[in-house]
């Protein structure tokens, strides 16, 4: 069984177990999300749209918080002495699925 999830305008494919970063939840370790899923999948039985998805639901558990990569830019505009040196880091929290539900 596996089901798609929608957590920060991004979607995953997601099974019982696994862990993925998904956006910063805001959340404290340790702490129990519930995430809304936009498709499930149980063998033949595919399950999608509101009404079908109603009481179904994807347990996960907060395990901590990661960093991506470091994204460096440089902006700089001719004959007029403007430089800028620009970075950027994006956190993330790590989740690991405990449960998926059809409710």
């Amino acid at each position: 069984m596996y089901a798609v999830i929608k957590s920060g305008g991004k979607q995953y494919r997601v099974e019982n177990g696994q862990k993925l970063d998904v956006e910063l939840l805001g959340v404290d370790d340790d702490d129990k999300v519930e995430l809304q899923p936009v498709l499930l999948v149980d063998g033949d039985t595919v399950l999608a749209g509101p009404k079908a998805l109603g009481k179904a639901k994807v347990t996960a558990k907060v395990v901590g918080e990661a960093k991506g990569p470091k994204i460096t830019g440089f902006t700089y505009k001719n004959k007029s002495n403007q430089r800028k040196r620009w970075g950027h880091r994006q956190r993330y929290s790590t989740i690991e699925i405990t449960g998926i539900s059809k409710g």
